[in-house]
């Protein structure tokens, strides 16, 4: 469906980053007015917004008098998204400040506002910017955490803009209202693992599996949109970083393994990685050849650990767990043995085959609970999965109470 969005650009190097993200609303059917500080013409100019989405450009609220803009403008708005939205922009915002087309929007819009900041980490880190956030979340606004990465510059650290693809997806999530309603997880440290872990034979071949981490994804998107603080361990994984998501990134089960033992602070840890239960046992140093007569060569496989086991075993009062099960037979059956030997509170059971699970933007499942409660869920998105996982998630906390990862 069709929405009246206002993306608002201020004057910040990332500004270029906002075509994007205007394109890929433009390209859903969305009709988007861009409201850029003065600043950020110095970057992109108005003719490349006009051109990009079809429509006039100001930043002054003497422009076009007789609409009264910046009124008309956020009261038509089903969304207000500022990126990047700057250090002065977020300090203007905060303090009601009414001095450009922009904030005055801001100050007229009645729908969801989002800002998603890029500066320097030591901008992003000073006590203003940080009062300034808090005034803008204590009054409903959205502010995205900024991703870490390489800044203007040789400087690498917290600040930077996500993806502009990651952006879209929160775009999508509040207009469908999954986005900001419920903060039943503000607080909380949820840690999700996603994707698929490889083992090496030799330093060109491994073996793996076909996950696509598109499901851990969506449980952190889910866990970010209830107001988690999400730390998201990827295996192997080619998408987009999750907006406010910490991204670990990682290749093998043993650094799975090590990522995870290192996140467990968290309230909730949520294991939808795959990790390869073998391992060759004598991986070469070397590319191993054809032999000259045609046979196989010989493959010794060790077992890797249980990292779900591993981490149950030693589960902190208060944690919840949540275990997978992907199966091809013998679903819940073997899905409840899983459920017993990781001493996980939740286990999600799913069939996976060439056209199910891996790889689709669906999932249908059966949960079942350490209580001997079970939920089945028919087929929907993944991040609609995620979310009803994440109810059973919140319910369990708040019988168990707030363990000692809580900020």
């Amino acid at each position: 469906m069709s929405r009246n969005i206002v993306l608002g650009v201020a004057g910040g190097i990332a500004a270029y980053k906002a075509c994007e993200l205007l394109r890929r609303c433009t390209e859903a059917g969305h009709r988007v007015r861009v409201v850029p500080t003065p600043a950020a013409l110095r970057f992109v100019g108005a003719p490349t917004w006009e051109a990009l989405s079809g429509q006039p450009v100001h930043t002054g609220v003497f422009d076009d008098v007789p609409e009264v803009e910046h009124v008309e403008l956020g009261q038509r708005a089903d969304l207000v998204i500022v990126a990047p939205a700057t250090a002065d922009l977020l300090a203007r915002a905060a303090t009601g400040r009414a001095d450009d087309l922009l904030t005055a929007t801001l100050l007229a819009a009645r729908g969801p506002v989002v800002f998603a900041p890029a500066m320097h980490t030591e901008m992003w880190q000073h006590p203003a910017t940080v009062a300034n956030v808090a005034t803008l979340r204590s009054r409903g606004a959205i502010v995205v955490e900024p991703d870490v990465g390489r800044l203007t510059g040789p400087d690498t650290g917290k600040g930077r803009l996500p993806d502009p693809a990651a952006l879209y997806e929160v775009v999508e999530a509040v207009l469908a209202g999954r986005y900001g309603q419920r903060h039943d997880l503000a607080g909380r440290h949820v840690v999700v693992s996603a994707g698929g872990t490889r083992e090496y034979l030799d330093p060109v071949r491994f073996i793996g599996n076909r996950s696509s981490g598109k499901q851990g994804y969506a449980f952190a998107r889910a866990a970010l949109a209830r107001g988690a603080r999400v730390t998201l361990v990827a295996a192997n994984v080619a998408l987009p970083t999750p907006a406010g998501a910490q991204l670990v990134r990682v290749e093998t089960t043993e650094q799975l393994r090590q990522a995870l033992l290192a996140a467990g602070d968290a309230d909730a840890m949520v294991f939808a990685a795959a990790p390869a239960d073998f391992r060759p046992a004598h991986p070469s140093t070397s590319k191993i050849k054809k032999t000259p007569d045609g046979t196989t060569p010989p493959l010794e496989l060790a077992v890797n650990p249980d990292i779900a086991a591993e981490l149950g075993a030693a589960k902190r009062p208060g944690q919840v767990l949540v275990a997978f099960a992907a199966e091809t037979d013998d679903l819940l059956e073997n899905a409840a043995g899983k459920l017993a030997r990781k001493r996980a509170d939740l286990i999600v059971a799913n069939r996976v085959g060439p056209d199910r699970g891996f790889g689709t933007d669906t999932n249908a499942a059966t949960v079942l609970d350490a209580d001997g409660g079970r939920t089945d869920l028919t087929e929907m998105s993944k991040v609609e999965l995620a979310d009803e996982v994440l109810d059973l998630v919140v319910s369990r906390l708040g019988v168990l109470g707030r363990g000692a990862g809580h900020e």
